[in-house]
């Protein structure tokens, strides 16, 4: 898609350099940005590339996994299988729910994907299941970290605010060492996931189930152990944000998430 209203193009390499003019927005991948119209287009006049930032796109250490708002799909769809990290499977499970070739995942970045905040992004469900942390940088040169989980309001939206730019992400080691089950659906075999579900349950027993893609906003249930049937079920069908859409509509959004999340929670106590 041409943008036709750009007018400038400059790459920064400093966090100086991300100050941004009015009209100017950030790119990494572009992957998103170059296939649709922009909205509303005339606002966008500049395009700010950060590319070349020098972020490193995977940094472990004793607290959990910090990865770059540039790292790629490819990147993190490949990371190594490390020592008790049970929740690795998700990596690759979360990157396949993605409706994306190949080629797209070299170029899309983690953190374009979480920013666009769409219901169905792999990388939103990936983070709010192993309850990761957004750090975003302000404009006037300080910062915050938010849950992602938090970041994300609706089917495109998020809590960003103009000039800000997410930084990393982080995935901290008691997520990354829990159990983990998965399961998406889609009406088309190739179709954008119509439902997300994650379970997890860490190692001093507790649980967390979480729903995106079905809902506008990610959905995050907690227990201090794993629930019986009849409770998660009962959250499940309370849960807020089941919206319609030419992938799916509401009630069978809902529907599929009691189920599909029933077959995590029975996974998840089986021996």
């Amino acid at each position: 898609m041409d943008l036709n209203t750009v007018e400038t193009y400059r790459v920064a390499h400093s966090r100086a350099e991300l100050v941004l003019a009015p009209g100017e927005r950030v790119v990494a991948g572009g992957t998103w940005l170059f296939s649709e119209p922009a909205e509303p287009a005339a606002e966008h006049t500049g395009l700010v590339d950060l590319t070349a930032m020098g972020w490193p796109a995977l940094e472990y250490s004793d607290a959990g996994l910090r990865i770059g708002a540039t790292c790629t799909i490819a990147e993190l769809a490949d990371i190594p299988r490390r020592e008790g990290w049970a929740a690795h499977p998700l990596f690759a499970q979360c990157a396949n729910a993605l409706l994306a070739s190949w080629k797209i995942w070299n170029v899309a970045t983690v953190g374009g994907n979480v920013c666009r905040s769409y219901a169905a992004a792999g990388m939103v469900s990936l983070c709010v299941a192993l309850d990761g942390v957004a750090e975003v940088w302000t404009p006037d040169g300080g910062g915050y970290r938010v849950p992602v989980a938090d970041l994300v309001t609706g089917n495109g939206t998020n809590n960003l605010a103009p000039g800000e730019v997410l930084r990393a992400l982080e995935l901290p080691a008691h997520a990354l060492r829990a159990r983990t089950a998965f399961r998406k659906i889609a009406l088309a075999a190739l179709g954008r996931s119509g439902a997300v579900l994650t379970g997890r349950v860490d190692e001093d027993g507790s649980a967390v189930f979480t729903i995106t893609a079905a809902t506008a906003w990610p959905t995050v249930l907690r227990y201090p152990s794993v629930p019986d049937a009849a409770t998660l079920r009962a959250a499940v069908d309370a849960a807020d944000g089941y919206y319609d859409d030419a992938l799916g509509v509401a009630d069978w959004r809902r529907a599929v998430s009691g189920v599909l999340l029933e077959e995590i929670r029975v996974e998840l106590i089986s021996p």
